[in-house]
């Protein structure tokens, strides 16, 4: 299963679990859209992969 990291790991920006505004690589490193479009380059700083959206969790 996902796992939704609550924050940006580079800037802290805290995410709701249906925030639209969360990217993941595919080790599901978790950043921000300002933070991906800005200083990363779109690409994940641990891997070097690209970024995606990440899927929204809708609460029951």
């Amino acid at each position: 299963m996902l796992e939704m990291r609550e924050s940006c790991e580079r800037c802290k920006t805290p995410f709701p679990m249906d925030s639209i505004d969360a990217m993941i690589c595919r080790y599901e490193c978790t950043f921000c859209e300002p933070c991906v479009s800005g200083p990363l380059n779109g690409h994940c700083p641990n891997c070097g992969g690209n970024l995606q959206p990440r899927p929204k969790r809708v609460q029951k």
